[in-house]
Order: structure tokens, then sequence, then C-alpha cells
């Protein structure tokens, strides 16, 4: 992982550059919603090519519908958490330098999708999944452009932490 909290970068040169990033695909997420929200009805599906279709459901728990059935406390739950972790992301992008570009895309992405889920519940009580992917008869649960954020963005931070070997120079530097 980066050391992110070594000396910090000014504001102009630190990942928070990169909030244009969360900033487009939250709009994306958002407007995305909002169209489905006027122009479906709950559970209305639009074939859009084979194995893809837009269809409106509501997820009132996390990932795959987790907790969904647990009578609305999840609601506040899952908002502290997306409030807790969005503090987090902005926190490392601060600790970033501007050229460390793939970490901050990825915390960038991840605190996108956060921020869009986190509205989605506080303003309905429940998150807005559309995309619909499925093979035959296996259906992947339907999910947004937030969801998609997040897991594009948790997928360069494991790549990143398989690939990243500054970290590793460092740390042999000062045990030699």
């Amino acid at each position: 992982m980066h050391n992110v909290n070594a000396s910090k970068p000014s504001l102009a040169q630190s990942g928070l550059r990169w909030l244009w990033l969360a900033l487009i695909f939250l709009v994306l997420d958002q407007a995305s919603k909002l169209y489905v929200i006027a122009n479906f009805n709950l559970y209305e599906s639009i074939s859009v090519m084979p194995m893809f279709n837009l269809t409106y459901v509501r997820n009132e728990g996390a990932a795959f519908s987790f907790l969904a059935d647990s009578g609305g406390w999840q609601r506040w739950f899952f908002t502290a958490i997306a409030i807790t972790i969005s503090g987090v992301l902005l926190y490392w992008l601060r600790g970033l330098r501007a050229n460390e570009k793939l970490m901050s895309i990825a915390y960038s992405l991840v605190l996108s999708g956060a921020i869009g889920n986190l509205i989605d519940r506080v303003s309905y009580g429940y998150v807005v999944d559309f995309l619909d992917v499925f093979y035959g008869t296996y259906r992947w649960p339907a999910f947004n452009i937030a969801d998609a954020a997040i897991c594009i963005g948790a997928g360069l931070i494991i790549y990143d932490a398989f690939t990243n070997k500054s970290s590793d120079k460092k740390a042999e530097e000062t045990t030699s």
C-alpha cells in the first residue's frame, strides 16, 4: 500500500486532483437512475442486446441484496458505512501525489460509487439498480453505474497491490 501519510502534497498536487473523475461517474450514475425511475415501471425490463437488459429493481440491502429484508435498520447502517468510507477515501486521496494515477483513479471510482448509492439510500430508502446481465438461465444480480465504479476501483486497488513494486523497494531499502 502507498504511504499516504508521509509529507502530504499540496492540495493541487494531491490525489484530490482526480475528483473530477468521481464527479463524472456520480453524474452518470444519478442521471441514469433518474432516467430509469422516470421511464420504467418497477420490474419492467427492456432487452438491449443478447445477454443484457435494462430492468428496474430496487435494492434495500447491500451487494446482492444482502440484508434487504431486515426491517429498515440496514438503510441507516449502510448510510453510515458509505459516509465513513467516503471520508476515508478522501483522506487517502489527499495523501496521494497527483502522479499516483492508478490509486487516485481507483479511490475516485470507489468514492463515486459509494456516494452514488448513498444518495439513493438517503433519497429513496433503497438503491436503484437496472443493469441486468445474464447468460441462459443464469442471471447476475442487477446493478448500476455506482456499483460498476466500485468494482472497477476495487479491481484497480487489487491490481496495484500485486504489481506496485515501489512499496517493496522502500521496505527493502529500510531493512538494508
